[in-house]
């Protein structure tokens, strides 16, 4: 047995590392969600701030697209060319890939400044890309809403998630302790 710890010591470090940073992160960002009343249809502030900014992306294809609370349920209707095209709900914020993305950073730890700013830069990037996600999701669903499924089940998810690999593939390769014990061999 201690044979085995010692073989896959670097994985087990990893996935506890890993599992500690993203289950604190989680932990966290549930108990900011669970500052909002969902039987009020309160929206996070969070959640809030994505939608007005896919707006103002929006109002660059269409000056009449706008975003406004929905009263039914905790989340945004979209409204483009005068006709409700999507909501975006709390999952919608990125917020949990964004969670997901630092705790593999953390668990495969670089340098602390570069980790900081690296985590700081991906996040910024994966905020933006879910910004233009949404707004690109609202227009294509507008002209064709029978792709939905396509578009939002796959294509989309695709890219994003796809950014994030490349990112963490990036920071492996180039900024991890990894990256710098493999370079000297």
């Amino acid at each position: 047995m201690k044979n085995l710890l010692l073989q896959y010591k670097s994985f087990l470090l990893f996935l506890g590392k890993f599992l500690l940073c993203y289950l604190v992160l989680t932990i966290g960002y549930q108990s900011y969600l669970n500052q909002f009343n969902e039987a009020k249809s309160e929206v996070d502030s969070f959640t809030h701030l994505v939608a007005k900014q896919s707006e103002t992306v929006l109002k660059w294809f269409d000056a009449n697209a706008y975003v406004e609370n929905n009263p039914t349920e905790p989340s945004i209707k979209v409204l483009y060319q005068h006709k409700y095209v999507i909501r975006i709900i709390e999952g919608c914020n990125a917020l949990s890939v964004i969670i997901l993305f630092i705790a593999f950073l953390i668990a495969f730890s670089g340098k602390v400044l570069n980790t900081i700013l690296f985590a700081a830069a991906g996040s910024v990037l994966v905020h933006f890309l879910n910004i233009t996600r949404i707004a690109l999701l609202t227009i294509a669903l507008y002209h064709y809403p029978k792709a939905e499924p396509i578009l939002h089940g796959v294509l989309f998810p695709l890219i994003i998630y796809g950014v994030v690999f490349l990112l963490w593939v990036i920071w492996v390769n180039k900024f991890s302790f990894y990256a710098t014990t493999s370079s000297k061999k």
